[in-house]
């Protein structure tokens, strides 16, 4: 234990140390020098880390080590591009303050991440709450319908107005509907299990048990027609379809998801233009008349691959780049503004810590014997991971633009605050699952000596 919790230790410092070197190089190259808002504010983020990771040491001492470095080194990457945008706005003659924004945004999931592990003794408590975590997250996704409090950006209208705060209420209802699927799915697993008839050697569920995935996928339309959000709405239902799979085992429902949603998609692209204009620009990006067209233009996913190009292999540099050139560059296409400053070796690195949570989260689903918990960390990470695709995918133009956010890096509040919360049941679930494994091996170690003394008694017997 004292050994876990010394290599714990030091991958808090080593990401904290990573993270304040990017920061101090991007500031000196860019600014000159480093405000001293910005070393407090920095120096409030690392005493809340370390907070953090005293009260997982003392809360889930057997949690997975590598979530928390791997999520603060995002944040700070995230924090670092941000505000080197923000100067660079500033120097071209603009006012930005994002950066000392994501700052405090930072500060606030850690502290709501704390709080959660605090309150959250066992992680099959949530279980009770299903149906009205269901309900809570179908009010949170049509939220933005509300005449009033819901405003529309860029042709989409998933942000509701708070005083002067906007709020994307989709990014906290996918935690909800993530706990209510688990629930639903555990309880009804071995109904939507049973096999109905065989085609082309894949055996596909009973045309009666159809009514779950069929319920989702209406709600999903209704995000994709109602509030012209791609993203959520492939989000919500990739979700639900990969929890269907996990908790049946059955590759039929993944067809069935795909050709549901596939056949979503080309009705609402005859329907609406915007979802039209999405595929062109993927398939034509470098056509003059669609990067010159004043609405709809592929402008911004050209200018993405130009820093991605300039990036090359090793990057310009923190500070030395042009990232404010793309449009959203801070948000959307933050990963591209990366790419231009650290180049390809540089968003290898992000990928690979994704890929780290990741795998962290699915070996939790591997060793957790509670079908609840398997199932919720197994959304929740499959969420992340199908994030992270699809915005790296549009960017590289491997698929047509979402809207969607990079996890913990890209600017905004509410997909920080909910992606740290998303973190912080995965650590949860996991210290359980470790802990029901460190017993497992003593009990087996205990038969194992216990067999051993028996055969000791057999051969003296002899």
């Amino acid at each position: 234990m004292i050994l876990t919790k010394l290599r714990q230790a030091w991958l808090l410092i080593f990401s904290l140390l990573i993270s304040f070197m990017a920061f101090w190089q991007m500031m000196m190259r860019a600014n000159g020098s480093v405000p001293s808002r910005y070393l407090i504010a920095l120096g409030v983020i690392a005493a809340l880390s370390i907070v953090l990771s005293i009260l997982l040491g003392y809360r889930l001492p057997r949690s997975a080590q590598a979530i928390l470095p791997c999520i603060l080194l995002l944040s700070a990457l995230g924090i670092t591009m941000i505000t080197r945008i923000d100067l660079e706005t500033i120097a071209n003659g603009g006012a930005s303050d994002v950066g000392m924004r994501q700052v405090i945004w930072v500060g606030i999931a850690i502290a709501v991440s704390a709080v959660l592990i605090l309150v959250v003794r066992d992680y099959r408590q949530l279980r009770k709450f299903s149906y009205t975590s269901m309900v809570i997250g179908i009010v949170l996704l049509l939220s933005p319908m509300i005449p009033g409090l819901g405003r529309e950006i860029n042709g989409a209208r998933i942000w509701i107005h708070v005083g002067s705060y906007s709020l994307q209420p989709a990014e906290f209802a996918k935690l909800f509907l993530a706990v209510f699927f688990a629930a639903y799915l555990f309880d009804h697993r071995d109904t939507l299990s049973v096999g109905g008839p065989k085609i082309l050697g894949i055996r596909f569920p009973r045309i009666k048990d159809f009514g779950p995935i069929l319920v989702v996928w209406i709600i999903s339309m209704g995000v994709l027609v109602l509030q012209h959000d791609l993203g959520t709405s492939l989000l919500f239902f990739a979700m639900f379809v990969g929890m269907l799979y996990v908790a049946t085992g059955r590759k039929s429902w993944i067809i069935i998801g795909g050709v549901f949603f596939a056949v979503g998609v080309v009705l609402a692209a005859r329907i609406f233009s915007n979802f039209s204009n999405r595929v062109t620009i993927w398939l034509h990006p470098f056509d003059q008349t669609i990067y010159n067209r004043k609405w709809g233009s592929s402008y911004q996913v050209v200018q993405g691959l130009f820093g991605l190009a300039t990036g090359g292999l090793m990057g310009t540099g923190l500070g030395r780049g042009h990232p404010s050139i793309t449009p959203f560059a801070n948000s959307d296409f933050i990963y591209a503004s990366l790419g231009e400053e650290l180049g390809l070796t540089g968003l290898i690195v992000i990928l690979v810590l994704y890929l780290i949570i990741i795998g962290a989260g699915f070996i939790t689903a591997m060793k957790i014997k509670d079908g609840f918990g398997k199932l919720l960390v197994s959304g929740l990470v499959f969420s992340m991971a199908f994030q992270v695709f699809v915005v790296v995918g549009g960017i590289t133009l491997v698929i047509p633009l979402t809207g969607l956010t990079l996890p913990y890096i890209a600017a905004g509040g509410s997909s920080l605050i909910a992606n740290w919360l998303l973190a912080a049941l995965i650590l949860i679930i996991s210290n359980a699952a470790n802990r029901a494994d460190d017993e497992d091996a003593i009990d087996d170690t205990a038969f194992r000596m216990e067999a051993i003394k028996v055969l000791h008694r057999k051969e003296h017997a002899r």
